[in-house]
């Protein structure tokens, strides 16, 4: 997987008027969840931007609220690639994924992003891009291939996380179906329901035509 660098900014004056001043500055509200858990109560120091969300069972996490300059994360969010974000707040180096992104309902602008603090002993879920790979059978016979999942949900630790997960369908053959239970990744576990249906290769009339005069 790729590693975008982003630099961010702590965030510290929240509200709705402070929302509009910081997106007239061209900036985008962010939040970094997923950060280390904690026994309460908790008797660290909390560092300008964060904030402890309660989880239950007696713990809570630090979560981050932080800025980042809208130019900087077009080339992150306007793609189908998926990234390692590597954060520099202030100096300080965090690794992220990419986990949710609120656009304007008219101008299409992004109004908020989620990332989703990432470590190296701890798996975390993520969609990346489907790529199909060889030539079908059933196509060969005269079928339409079909691509009816254009991603797959995939656990793993973030390095571990593929830019594609590649599909071969050389062996697909007409009218039939490739589910994700038939899909095996070494170190990756693909959590979609292993029923639903990756791609297929349908039948055409040309081919029914073809197949009914055999």
């Amino acid at each position: 997987m790729k590693t975008y660098t982003l630099k961010a900014e702590a965030r510290t004056d929240f509200g709705k008027k402070a929302a509009k001043a910081i997106r007239v500055e061209n900036k985008i509200p962010v939040v970094l969840n997923g950060g280390e858990v904690f026994a309460l109560p908790f008797t660290g120091t909390l560092k300008p931007g964060e904030k402890l969300v309660e989880i239950g069972n007696g713990k809570a996490l630090i979560t981050t609220d932080l800025l980042v300059n809208a130019d900087d994360v077009r080339k992150l969010v306007y793609t189908p690639d998926v990234f390692a974000i590597e954060l520099d707040v202030n100096g300080e180096k965090r690794n992220a994924v990419l986990r949710e992104i609120q656009f304007h309902p008219v101008k299409d602008s992004i109004l908020h992003i989620d990332f989703l603090e990432v470590f190296n002993n701890k798996p975390v879920v993520v969609e990346v891009p489907v790529k199909l790979e060889g030539h079908a059978e059933g196509v060969k016979a005269g079928g339409k291939l079909t691509l009816s999942m254009k991603k797959l949900k995939v656990k793993a630790i973030y390095t571990e996380i593929p830019e594609r997960v590649v599909v071969n369908i050389d062996n697909l053959g007409l009218g039939k179906t490739l589910q994700v239970g038939d899909l095996h990744y070494e170190g990756l576990e693909l959590v979609n329901a292993k029923n639903a249906v990756v791609c297929a290769v349908q039948l055409t009339r040309a081919a029914r035509g073809a197949a009914a005069k055999a």
